[in-house]
């Protein structure tokens, strides 16, 4: 089993499964694409890269064959930066599917949207023989909670597998896609509140969405959290300007992060 490792402080997502180069033209799509695109944000800054495949239409797949290409050719360019797949359901895929592309790929990190690998909100006999099998892997987990409840549901997924969580990464999604509302910093304090009264202490980052991005993470930064950006879920700069690219977003993130340090003395 692998033992605790900390959540790099500034993780990208630069593509997700929604968008493609219709909606900004520096997403990357294709294994190549995110090769390059793990060279160039590594350097300006990102110690880790949630990532996307897709298939030749540019959709979003889960396909084991792509993912273990996309992953031989990242970690070439960007060998100390943590890799994690997705398991993203996206309305195609089942549970079944999601738990299926984990023990296929047997990647270095994997994240998990925690309602989507349980939608009934209860934990099946197959959620907790997964998440013991999973545990007993080199796999980082990082589970994605969408509300304060998913924390809940987490915490007794563990209780029901008779697990501790403290290897696991949490990630807090600040808004969502379809709302077409920038996201609120104040979004962050529900989450953590949830963790304190449910008696966890995990180690977490956050995401958010549109020109509020920035000023969300910095929040997550003030209260001690750590940080997913990239075109996933935001393609604006902190002055509201469209990114270039994912390593331009990047690059702004590591300065803030830096300005933030100092300025805690």
């Amino acid at each position: 089993m692998k033992p605790h490792s900390d959540l790099p402080r500034i993780m990208v997502a630069p593509n997700g499964a929604r968008n493609g180069k219709a909606f900004h033209p520096a997403i990357p799509v294709t294994n190549a694409e995110l090769e390059e695109t793990a060279r160039t944000c590594a350097a300006a800054g990102a110690g880790a890269m949630h990532f996307h495949v897709r298939d030749r239409e540019g959709k979003h797949v889960l396909d084991a064959k792509l993912y273990r290409d996309a992953l031989a050719r990242m970690s070439a360019v960007a060998p100390d930066m943590h890799l994690q797949i997705t398991t993203e359901a996206y309305g195609r895929y089942s549970p079944e599917e999601m738990r299926a592309i984990v023990r296929d790929v047997m990647p270095p990190g994997v994240s998990i949207g925690v309602k989507e690998i349980m939608p009934a909100r209860v934990a099946s006999p197959e959620d907790i023989a997964f998440y013991q099998w999973l545990d007993g892997t080199d796999i980082q987990l990082q589970n994605i909670c969408y509300t304060p409840d998913d924390i809940d549901l987490l915490r007794d997924l563990a209780t029901a597998a008779d697990l501790s969580l403290d290897r696991s990464w949490i990630l807090f999604v600040i808004g969502h896609y379809t709302t077409g509302l920038d996201s609120d910093p104040d979004g962050i304090a529900p989450f953590l509140e949830r963790m304190k009264d449910l008696g966890l202490d995990l180690d977490w980052a956050v995401c958010a969405f549109g020109k509020t991005e920035t000023t969300c993470l910095a929040e997550a930064f003030r209260l001690g959290g750590k940080v997913r950006t990239g075109f996933e879920n935001s393609i604006f700069m902190g002055d509201g300007s469209v990114a270039r690219n994912n390593a331009e977003h990047v690059t702004e993130i590591a300065a803030l992060d830096r300005k933030m340090k100092r300025a805690a003395g």
